[in-house]
């Protein structure tokens, strides 16, 4: 029997213990033990399924592994300490030296330095490409090229890309194509039905929901999946069995938090569209998204996250956060509290100006993470912040 999204994700659990729990209870261990020599000499040689060192594997992050396969609908996965191991172990684990990748030029702040600033030290290049040119994106790819990254919604740019025109072109040339999943998280979005081969997150957003906790996931086919296991099981990003434990709870109310994030956001874009005070405002569902229909097509719906840009740069995006008296200011995202964020100056302040224009990131922009409160207290707050800045 098919089973709905949110019945899935409670219902896929670890296996229990002798304690008839109802709950998959926290395994805070280091190690397993082995019921003879026997036993952990075929742990050790993959002729026997079982836990060895938390290192590898443990019961929670297990079964935060497991659901997560069945909502993105991918085969396999593996649970990092934080959404940044992700993104450098799905790349890391799966290139060598002389390898070559093609990214959307929007992405987040640290994604973009590992991409320059790190991959580079191992002869490791890259080619950025822009999503409104899509028909450059073929051209740009070299007999290197071995991976594709891109995110969608892009951060914090919310610029969405054609899924299954890139599952296409990665198909054509053979290539792995890695999927940033984090904004949309598998409720909204399966990166993987249009062809993706590993889809990442930073489970610290939306999957947690509440800030508490650090976590991240590289979900694929068994196949790659395979190697990034390898790679994390002797580098050691590991994530510690409480956070995952969280993580897992947390995605059972994933679906009824998604539903609240996108109904608040796209009534906040809206009041927002016409603002005196704005010179624009970005959101997947607003028919003046430029990618609207494209947005419509591979998302159930918007989002959590929209962008804004004040009339006044840099000086008034600054007097208007100052003047916030009930939203947060913090550089994290998607959790129950409203959040707003400057990207020129926090996130994606490492880019240059010349890179931060390129990739629509402007003084006067400013990140909203929309949270749970009641939407109208959401837009008083921006609305007094708005008039006591000018």
């Amino acid at each position: 029997m098919s089973q709905h999204f949110e019945t899935q994700a409670i219902r896929t659990q670890a296996a229990k213990s002798g304690n008839r729990e109802h709950s998959v209870p926290l395994y805070l261990t280091s190690s397993f033990t082995f019921e003879n020599a026997e036993q952990a000499k075929a742990l050790f040689n993959d002729e026997e399924e079982g836990n060895i060192y938390s290192r590898f594997s443990n019961p929670n992050s297990t079964e935060l592994i497991d659901k997560i396969a069945v909502l993105e609908g991918v085969e396999d996965g593996i649970a990092t300490a934080t959404g940044m191991a992700a993104m450098f172990g799905s790349m890391a684990a799966l290139l060598q030296q002389g390898d070559h990748i093609l990214a959307a030029r929007s992405l987040f702040g640290s994604t973009h330095q590992l991409l320059t600033q790190i991959f580079p030290r191992w002869g490791i290049t890259h080619t950025y490409a822009d999503i409104n040119r899509t028909h450059e994106w073929e051209s740009l790819i070299k007999p290197e090229t071995k991976m594709i990254f891109v995110e969608t919604p892009s951060n914090p740019g919310l610029e969405i890309i054609d899924l299954e025109w890139l599952g296409q072109l990665a198909k054509a040339h053979n290539l792995i194509l890695v999927v940033d999943n984090c904004f949309a998280t598998p409720y909204l979005q399966q990166p993987a039905k249009w062809g993706a081969h590993i889809v990442t997150h930073s489970a610290t957003k939306f999957i947690d929901g509440q800030g508490r906790v650090l976590g991240g996931l590289i979900m694929g086919t068994k196949e790659l999946i395979k190697d990034v296991r390898f790679f994390s099981r002797h580098t050691g990003p590991a994530i510690s069995p409480f956070n995952a434990w969280i993580l897992s709870k947390s995605l059972e109310t994933l679906a009824l938090r998604m539903d609240k994030h996108c109904e608040n956001a796209l009534k906040i874009a809206e009041y927002l569209e016409d603002h005196a005070e704005l010179e624009s405002v970005k959101y997947p569902f607003l028919k003046s998204h430029p990618q609207h229909d494209l947005a419509k097509k591979q998302m159930k719906l918007g989002g959590g996250i929209l962008t804004f840009t004040v009339k006044g740069g840099a000086e008034r995006s600054s007097k208007f956060i100052n003047q916030l008296n009930t939203l947060s200011v913090t550089s994290n995202l998607g959790d129950t509290r409203s959040i707003v964020t400057h990207p020129a100056t926090t996130t994606h302040s490492k880019l240059s100006a010349e890179e931060r224009k390129r990739v629509g990131i402007d003084d006067g922009l400013i990140r909203l993470s929309v949270g749970l409160e009641n939407v109208n207290d959401i837009i008083e707050d921006l609305e007094q912040a708005l008039k006591t800045s000018k």
